[in-house]
């Protein structure tokens, strides 16, 4: 398709160089809706990435689209700090009585900064103070943020050398599977046991059920509830960061429903707006609800026109569980697809779960012509792993059979040519 290429523009010009996805995706985008987008000539791509899964819901939900323009023009209130509102008061009461009653959460709701990393900074400073302690257990492969606090948990070497100091205060240990034949809960277990073993006793363990960026590893329900029984032993909080993997992702609306374990403390931003706003906020135990007023502060704590549109959310998604069950569908239609894609690539494997699938394709460089390839022919998806080579679906919830199915011919088309091409390199 004739893409309009961004040359020497106002982004070159003037955007920093930490510019990330758009490098990538050289075209200028103009107009989205449910799970497509179009640039400025109108070329239309199917959109496989879904704002790394914060538009979970698709492009401008028409009902949730209604109801942000009718608090808009009535003057509803657009900056609030964390003052009692009538928004926030609706998307309290709808978290409470279809989201946190119905799984028997009795959790507070802290909104925090609106990024996603914000709110795990926030959740470590609770597990610290609640417990009086310091140390984070944290694991491999595990991303978390990229300020100070969040970035000493994540595992990324790429994303830690920019802080250019030393990150501290957290044990890193092996993510369940990590290495052959390792038991890593048995390890930790085995360590904290020990004295000696130089691992202080931890304020939290903190992990993703799913590992987004860190590759699309999915933990074991076991290996979970032993987490969550170790952290009990040893005194520690059990924080799941669900910002990427709830909201729907992986089929429930949290990442560890029917795991048979209640975190203390869960983080979540990315689609717990609904349409892609900045919001972010952590779930605490009452018990662990430590922080004086303005201990955890920020002038957006809580994004009104957000709280708007996240109650629409849950209200039209998460009252019964006919949504839940149109994922589980989806999500057989997803690994049916891959497993057909991952077919065409000798050695690759399927990661992932729910709507949060991918396939390893060994190397970072065939993961990267693969999408560019996909996105030349109107795809957008995206890489993750530790070196890249997951070819990552991210795509809306709400994308239809039809959208899904016309994406995923896309998607192997860009891979046959690309393993033809290196076919006929190689042949040379």
């Amino acid at each position: 398709m004739p893409i309009d290429m961004i040359k020497n523009d106002v982004f070159k010009r003037r955007e920093s160089a930490a510019r990330s996805y758009c490098r990538s995706m050289p075209a200028t985008f103009t107009r989205a809706s449910g799970s497509e987008i179009f640039d400025k000539n109108g070329n239309r791509w199917i959109d496989f990435l879904a704002g790394c899964s914060s538009l979970n819901y698709g492009h401008n939900d028409a009902d949730m689209k209604e109801a942000l323009i009718e608090h808009i023009s009535s003057d509803g209130i657009a900056q609030g700090l964390d003052l009692h509102t009538d928004a926030k008061s609706d998307f309290l009461k709808a978290m409470e009585t279809h989201i946190l009653k119905p799984r028997g959460m009795d959790h507070k709701v802290m909104f925090t900064g609106p990024t996603g990393a914000n709110a795990v900074e926030a959740a470590m400073k609770i597990a610290r103070k609640s417990t009086g302690r310091t140390n984070i257990i944290a694991f491999t492969n595990g991303f978390h943020g990229v300020t100070m606090g969040a970035l000493a948990a994540t595992g990324n070497g790429y994303h830690r050398g920019g802080a250019s100091m030393d990150t501290s205060g957290v044990t890193r240990i092996p993510y369940d599977d990590y290495a052959d034949g390792v038991d890593s809960a048995a390890l930790l277990e085995q360590m904290l046991a020990d004295p000696s073993s130089g691992v202080d006793e931890p304020a939290a363990i903190m992990f993703e059920t799913v590992q987004g960026e860190g590759g699309l590893n999915a933990a074991s329900p076991e290996w979970i509830r032993r987490m969550a029984e170790i952290a009990r032993n040893h005194g520690a909080l059990l924080i799941i960061d669900d910002i990427q993997a709830g909201s729907g992702r992986t089929g429930h609306f949290f990442s560890f429903e029917e795991m048979g374990v209640t975190p203390d403390i869960i983080t979540m931003a990315k689609s717990v707006s609904g349409f892609g706003l900045p919001m972010a906020l952590v779930l605490v135990r009452p018990e662990h609800d430590v922080f004086g007023p303005a201990e955890h502060n920020g002038t957006f704590r809580g994004n009104t026109h957000a709280f708007v549109t996240a109650r629409v959310a849950i209200e039209k998604f998460w009252t019964d569980d006919a949504f839940q069950k149109e994922l589980a569908d989806k999500s057989t239609m997803l690994t049916g697809a891959l497993t057909r894609i991952a077919a065409e690539i000798p050695g690759a494997t399927l990661k992932g779960r729910g709507l949060m699938q991918g396939v390893d394709v060994g190397t970072g460089e065939l993961a990267e012509e693969i999408c560019a390839r996909a996105f030349d022919k109107g795809l957008i998806i995206e890489t993750s792993g530790n070196e890249d080579q997951v070819v990552k679906v991210l795509a809306p919830l709400t994308t239809s059979e039809e959208t899904f199915a016309e994406g995923f011919d896309i998607l192997i088309e860009a891979v046959r040519e690309t393993m033809a091409a290196k076919t006929q390199i190689a042949a040379e």
